[in-house]
């Protein structure tokens, strides 16, 4: 682990996150105290229905209440008009 204050951080990015990308980790300092840390990324896994079987709903909670029906798209009467 490495060390490096706000204005060398500033001035030698690219050249950090070199060594980031290689798996060093960096601790940017203010004044003598940690504040931040560089370290290599890591994707965090997406899992595409993962809540399947857990999450429970009624489909009437999607039903349209009809008076906001109304306002959007007019009452179908006024159709033949």
């Amino acid at each position: 682990m490495t060390a490096v204050n706000i204005h060398e951080a500033k001035t030698h990015l690219s050249r950090l996150l070199e060594r980031v990308s290689r798996g060093e980790r960096i601790v940017i300092s203010k004044a003598g105290k940690p504040i931040a840390d560089l370290v290599p990324h890591r994707a965090a896994p997406v899992t595409i229905g993962g809540l399947r079987g857990q999450v429970r709903y009624d489909d009437s909670a999607f039903d349209i209440d009809p008076d906001i029906q109304r306002m959007f798209y007019g009452d179908d009467t006024d159709a033949s008009a």
